[in-house]
């Protein structure tokens, strides 16, 4: 059944208000700013003047990880032996390169993130692209086609003493902007609505680890649960810090009376637990007061523990445990290294995929808003990306000579593998025109040895007989 506008606005964004509770659960585990977990409360309110939550971020860590070895270097249309100047310039213009960084960790955190594009009225041939968070976005797919078949973008604007709802529609022909006026939607007036029958919702969702009946799944799924057991026993290990690693004296024959603060009022058993003193009343056979220490505890237990959480934590993310503060006496040589981070570089080749075909669909957008069309040679359109591996300069410029010798791959091949920007690769062939170019020149005057190159000196101690003929014997 077709639904209306008004209608598409509304189910939109009963269905993002859904899910903005998981959302910003995920999102606060990532900015360390999630609550205490494992704790009685009636004990958090205890403590709270003295021990506050420790946060052992991991989730941070998780998808930092992944996320720094996401680099978007250029786009390639399937005909092409590089990459396209013109869409790496749209690129290049709206800040990409930075708005795609948060893009890839929106959506390794909350599941997705969206791109959305837009015409540029101040410039025609260079439409807007912005990347929007899934706290403020949200697309439907058809189930038929699996394109998205409606979005909604929704904000707020404070004002000293007011706020106001806006919200922008997106549909296949058309995009429209909405204002809350008395608890209803209305287009709003200062917006007019864009009809501009492109056939296409101009939205792209990030989407990490797609699946079938799921738009995406976070990367701290997993690691949540664990970390708030990590963040649990580190907050103990300073709450025993606090009251056991330290030595604690007693007292006998002290009462609770006598526990007083400076303003004459009784201290709580635990505040005299805090300060350190364990008193027990006056004994009836014994009048006087004794005075004793015990041993202080070990923290080890805790250690061991963060330890093993820290393995799973490790093997559930692919890291290397040195990733997470595990370290030998041995320095790991460079090949137990490489090894070590073999399966985080998979993850992060499999985001590539999964992240480069929804930058090349913004790409499509983009020339569908420039253009009016996609030419056919866009369906082939491919993402570059920087290797997500960690080889040393020396490995990869061994691997590439090797192969540009062999005559496996071309030159400008070569350039590319060795990480250099397409700006660098175009500054070294003008270089090589250059050289290529005088070296011709000095040919065709008459000096061979620029098209062959000078001979190699010859050792002024080689036998007479080894001299070539027609060179000068050296004498003395």
């Amino acid at each position: 059944m077709a639904r209306s506008e008004m209608e598409w606005l509304k189910h939109l964004i009963k269905c993002h208000d859904k899910e903005l509770k998981e959302l910003r659960r995920l999102d606060e585990y990532y900015e360390g700013e999630q609550p205490l977990s494992y704790m009685a409360p009636e004990l958090i309110q205890e403590l709270d003047e003295r021990v506050r939550q420790v946060v052992i971020e991991w989730p941070r860590l998780v998808v930092d990880s992944v996320e720094e070895r996401l680099d978007v270097e250029g786009f390639r249309f399937g005909s092409q032996a590089e990459a396209d100047a013109e869409l790496w310039r749209i690129w290049q213009a709206n800040d990409m390169d930075e708005q795609s960084q948060q893009a890839h960790v929106d959506a390794l955190v909350m599941k997705r993130a969206y791109a959305i594009v837009g015409t540029n009225d101040n410039d025609g041939e260079t439409p807007i692209i912005t990347v929007e968070s899934p706290l403020e976005v949200y697309a439907e797919r058809d189930p038929r086609t699996r394109k998205i078949a409606a979005a909604v973008k929704r904000w707020c604007e404070e004002e000293e003493q007011s706020k106001t709802d806006f919200a922008t529609l997106y549909l296949p022909n058309a995009t429209i902007w909405y204002v809350k006026r008395d608890g209803e939607w209305i287009e709003d007036p200062d917006n007019p609505r864009d009809d501009h029958d492109l056939d296409e919702v101009l939205v792209e969702p990030i989407v990490n680890r797609p699946r079938l009946k799921r738009m995406g799944v976070s990367e701290l799924k997993p690691i949540i649960p664990i970390s708030d057991a990590a963040c649990k026993i580190a907050t103990d290990m300073m709450i025993s810090g606090e009251f056991h690693a330290i030595p604690r004296r007693y007292a006998i024959g002290v009462g609770p009376e006598d526990f007083e603060d400076e303003q004459g009022r009784p201290i709580s058993a635990l505040k005299r637990i805090a300060g350190r003193i364990w008193a027990i009343a006056k004994n009836k056979k014994d009048d006087g007061v004794e005075l004793g220490q015990f041993e202080e505890a070990s923290l080890s237990n805790f250690h061991e523990t963060l330890k093993l959480l820290a393995m799973i934590v490790a093997s559930l993310a692919g890291l290397p445990s040195r990733f997470l503060g595990h370290a030998t006496d041995n320095p790991a040589s460079a090949d137990a290294i490489r090894s070590d981070e073999s399966r985080l570089v998979k993850r992060s080749e499999r985001k590539q995929r999964g992240f480069g075909g929804s930058w090349e669909r913004v790409m499509r957008l983009v020339l569908l808003v420039r253009d009016g069309d996609v030419p056919g040679e866009a369906m082939s359109l491919e993402t570059l990306w920087r290797d997500a591996s960690t080889p040393t300069i020396a490995q990869k410029a061994d691997a590439a000579v090797k192969l540009h010798t062999a005559k496996i791959i071309p030159l400008r091949q070569t350039r590319e593998d060795l990480g250099y920007t397409q700006v660098q690769i175009e500054r070294m062939e003008e270089e090589d025109e250059k050289v290529a170019s005088s070296a011709f020149e000095r040919v065709m005057a008459g000096d061979l040895a620029a098209f062959a190159g000078p001979k190699p000196p010859r050792p002024d101690d080689m036998p007479i007989e080894d001299v070539p003929a027609g060179e000068p014997v050296p004498v003395g």
